[in-house]
């Protein structure tokens, strides 16, 4: 603090302190910051902090849930029938070898991935399961039908439904429930990058076991073989269907084609489409270029229609013109020259004179005619242009009138090709599949036949009790987060912090069961008395003018040690020789008179109703320096009396006396008491009791307050339980041999020192 005044002689204002950053803070008191993390080493060790927090607070509900899913995993366990697996690995080819190109008509798809995906969809089907009931006989094993584990559903339904007597169901029945009881134990795992697969099945009875896993292994090549012979004689049948269809329908397509040939006088109208179609496209790029020239032509022309300047090029580029102005200056040069010896009139000088002039005429007849076979070109252009327009117009009508023509006898001629194709390739098809009928071809292949296991597989005891060990631990965690976050009672200085975006002043310990409040404070060396200590110093920080003059004392709700927190902070300037008064503004439920044995007939409620002069109703207590106003009889218009002139006159008048006035007032929530002894106070102080205030509620009164425009400075945390808010704590003075520890830890004293400077 003494290296804050000594680096500014200018006093900061609580609002300049809230401004600065975490390390500024710490650089201008003498110190650094606690860690140079990173921004994301300091989130990290947040969050890592946040966790060792919640662990501490839940760990008697993470150790429960833990403990109890711990136990029912390993009940559970015990109460499974062991199995025993048998494993049979099968290899699945994509092809079979083709005896006959083309003679396999069963679809193949379209990737390797695909293609393995559908075998593995087909060996966990109902049918095939169907067929491996059927082909083991397991209809007939009546061990096979008994439970495997013990189920309380089946056992209250067994309760509630005895089994009949007598009663004895199908063979159709039973090899459908043994396909259940097979589709559910049996379990197809891949081999990675290759295209093996095992087939694993478990049972009770190892034998059973292995006679089920060989049996899956050949129902599945049975039914690929059967799947192919089905479909061999099916496309058979159907393709000779629709060969006899395509047949009739060629025929009938070519009569239609040759009917209309011989009508519209069709022979062969590739030669002649290609003729008419070549035609038209020479003569539209002739019209093209065409008309290029004539634009170019147009725009020479009506340059040097109605201008007489021998400066444009088409004149400049003749050579005639060139030459005659080249003679014409040196005409005007001789003039000029001998106009310096003779006169105008003189002979030579006319002779001259008229030779220019004879010049003169000459250029004119040559712009003239370049004129005219300018316009000459325009116009032999022109006429071109409307000559191959008039061309292609006719050319496209022609063509167009062809392609109508030939319209129809196109369709009728791609019918007939499309009916010849596909009938070809059905007549190709049919004789393929007839001699490829016969050939029974696999693509299943047994690698490695169904062992006999010769130990159960499960139930694995200690991978159970480890599994429900890590899902009851990360289960008790989820609880306790949700419950965390859904638990809107504060009880720790980052959670006040980040509810009331207000500056922690001071942090007050939860006094030990047995010990009175007031007791603890008369012990200076108690941790709750060294806690105020540090608050009234940080007191003393919060304005520019140190200490304010009037400070209100205020909290969210009742019961969260606002009023203890008036006396203490009264008590301690007292001691310091300052003059304070204590006024009990609580003209509701006053609780101060109780507190130090003062009587309550007169008080606050009757100097602001004006039955008495302050003077009279102030009293005196043992300490010299401090005085008290007590609430007074409770008025039935409290929000009134402070709400008039007198309160202001009041306060005024009593800083004339005292050097401080401490004005303990209700809770925010409900009342506007505390707005009006907010607004008249220089500096308003909020208390939140760890365990009791609630987030909702501090944001309630915060924002009642703010619209007050009631002077915010900070708050004050009080009964914090430094093991529930998972806190360390490690104050201490050390007195001789043995070091007398109270107060709050690192944390805390960090967390006050920032009240000092602001929020970081």
């Amino acid at each position: 603090m003494t290296s804050a005044s000594d680096a500014n002689s200018t006093p900061l204002t609580h609002a300049d302190f809230r401004a600065l950053e975490p390390n500024d803070t710490y650089e201008m008191y003498g110190g650094r910051a606690l860690d140079q993390l990173s921004p994301n080493g300091a989130h990290f060790a947040a969050t890592v902090r946040a966790a060792i927090r919640l662990f501490r607070r839940r760990k008697g509900l993470i150790f429960a849930v833990t403990m109890a899913v711990l136990c029912l995993g390993t009940v559970r366990t015990f109460m499974m029938t062991p199995l025993y697996t048998s494993k049979i690995r099968l290899q699945i080819d994509r092809s079979v070898a083709k005896i006959v190109e083309g003679g396999n008509i069963t679809p193949v798809e379209g990737a390797d991935a695909d293609f393995l995906r559908t075998q593995y969809e087909l060996l966990l089907s109902r049918s095939l399961s169907e067929r491996v009931a059927q082909m083991a006989r397991l209809a007939e094993d009546k061990d096979f039908f008994a439970p495997r584990s013990f189920s309380f559903q089946n056992a209250i339904m067994g309760f509630l439904q005895p089994a009949q007597s007598g009663t004895s169901k199908s063979q159709r029945e039973l090899i459908d429930i043994a396909a259940g009881i097979v589709q559910q134990n049996v379990s197809v795992r891949p081999i990675p990058g290759s295209r093996l697969v095992d087939i694993v099945y478990s049972d009770p009875n190892p034998a059973r076991s292995q006679k089920i896993a060989a049996a899956y292994a050949n129902a599945f090549i049975a039914s690929n073989l059967d799947k192919r012979f089905e479909a061999n004689a099916y496309a058979k049948a159907f393709l000779e269907d629709q060969i006899k269809q395509l047949k009739l329908r060629l025929e009938q397509s070519e009569k239609t084609l040759l009917a209309f040939a011989e009508k519209e006088q069709i022979v062969s109208i590739g030669s002649s489409s290609s003729m008419v179609e070549t035609d038209l496209a020479n003569s539209s790029a002739a019209l093209g270029n065409i008309s290029r020239e004539r634009i170019k032509n147009e725009q020479l022309w009506r340059q040097v229609e109605k201008s007489d300047a021998l400066n444009f090029p088409q004149f400049l580029a003749s050579g005639a013109v060139d030459g005659l102005r080249a003679k014409r200056n040196d005409l005007v040069t001789e003039y000029q020259e001998r106009l310096q010896t003779f006169k105008p009139n003189y002979p030579a000088m006319l002779q001259i004179k008229n030779k220019i002039a004879e010049v003169d005429r000459q250029l004119n007849a040559e712009v003239k005619t370049i004129r005219a076979s300018l316009k000459n070109a325009y116009e032999s252009s022109l006429g071109q242009e409307s000559e191959i327009a008039a061309r292609v117009a006719k050319l496209r009508t022609d063509v167009l009138d062809f392609q109508k023509r030939s319209i129809e006898y196109n369709i009728l001629k791609r019918e007939v090709d499309t009916n010849r194709d596909l009938y070809n390739g059905l007549l190709q098809r049919y004789k393929e599949v007839d001699v490829a009928g016969g050939v029974g071809s696999n693509n299943i292949f047994v690698v490695d036949a169904a062992n006999l296991p010769g130990s159960p597989s499960s139930p694995q005891l200690f991978k159970s009790m480890l599994l429900a060990l890590l899902l009851g631990f990360g289960g008790s965690i989820a609880l306790a987060f949700v419950l965390e976050n859904f638990d809107d009672v504060i009880d720790s200085v980052e959670e006040a912090e980040r509810v009331g975006g207000l500056a922690t002043l001071g942090i007050i310990p939860l006094v030990k069961s047995g010990i009175g409040v007031t007791d603890a404070l008369l012990d200076v060396r108690s941790p709750i008395a060294e806690a105020y200590r540090s608050l009234c110093t940080s007191l003393q920080f919060t304005t520019s003018r140190g200490m304010p003059k009037t400070l209100f004392v205020t909290s969210a709700g009742a019961k969260e040690g606002k009023s203890i927190s008036s006396i203490a902070i009264t008590q301690h300037f007292a001691r310091l020789g300052l003059k304070v008064l204590l006024i009990d503004a609580d003209m509701r439920n006053p609780s101060l008179h109780r507190y130090l044995e003062a009587d309550n007939s007169v008080g606050l409620s009757s100097c602001l109703a004006g039955a008495c002069a302050p003077p009279d109703a102030i009293q005196k207590t043992a300490d010299p320096n401090l005085a008290f106003l007590s609430s007074g009889p409770l008025p039935p218009n409290a929000a009134d009396l402070l709400g008039s002139p007198h309160l202001m006159s009041l306060l005024s008048g009593s800083l004339e006396v005292f050097d401080l006035v401490i004005i303990d007032g209700p809770p925010v929530l409900g009342i506007a008491d505390a707005l009006l002894l907010s607004s008249a106070s220089e500096a308003t102080i909020f208390v939140m009791g760890s365990g009791l205030a609630r987030g909702g509620a501090v944001r309630s009164a915060l924002k009642r307050l703010e619209i007050s425009k009631g002077p915010l400075i900070g708050s004050v945390i009080t009964k914090l339980d430094a093991r529930t808010a998972g806190y360390e704590y490690g104050y201490g003075y050390g007195y001789g041999a043995d070091a007398f520890t109270y107060g709050a830890s690192l944390s805390s004293t960090r967390s006050a020192s920032q009240t000092i400077a602001g929020p970081a």
